[in-house]
């Protein structure tokens, strides 16, 4: 059952402006969240990946870059595995990486938002550091997949490269 608390963190769905601005672009970009009372533990306070898209309790959730790294899972997933959860593949989760940081720059946030202090085992300030300073990991997977332009080609090419998105999800 729904503690009172919880129950008035669905209510209010995600108040919250940075949770609610990240859940819009989500949404937009075809990534389904939903409000839910998590009661069971998951990888990240208050998100966990199911369905193919994101199940988010407000009030367990500790970070909102958290919605940008779980859903850039849910989005660099191989699409006939995304209904499964989350892959132990390590390419997957370098392409998570950086996707959540082309999401990040895209909404005009801080990379600290999606590499927090809490996160990526205290390693959340180094990996906003690497890419704020173009150690873009994990970009070459973006690109093969055809979601973006590594920053090389695409100069070549006269086209916007990455952190710039040509889609925001594998297909």
């Amino acid at each position: 059952m729904a503690t009172p608390h919880a129950t008035q963190a669905l209510a209010d769905d995600f108040a919250e402006p940075l949770v609610g601005r990240i859940v819009a672009f989500l949404r937009e970009i075809g990534i389904p969240v939903e409000a839910a009372v998590l009661d069971d533990a998951t990888f990240l306070p208050g998100v966990a990946v199911a369905a193919g898209g994101l199940r988010v309790d407000p009030s367990r959730l500790s970070w909102p870059g958290d919605l940008l790294h779980e859903a850039g899972h849910v989005a660099v997933g191989d699409p006939a595995r995304r209904d499964g959860g989350v892959s132990d593949d390590a390419g997957e989760e370098m392409a998570a990486l950086a996707w959540s940081y082309a999401a990040a720059t895209h909404l005009g946030l801080d990379p600290s938002v999606p590499f927090h202090e809490g996160g990526y085992r205290g390693e959340g300030p180094t990996l906003a550091e690497n890419f704020s300073k173009g150690g873009y990991v994990g970009v070459p997977l973006l690109a093969w997949w055809g979601l973006t332009l590594e920053p090389h080609r695409a100069k070549a090419a006269g086209a916007p490269g990455y952190p710039h998105m040509l889609a925001w999800r594998r297909t």
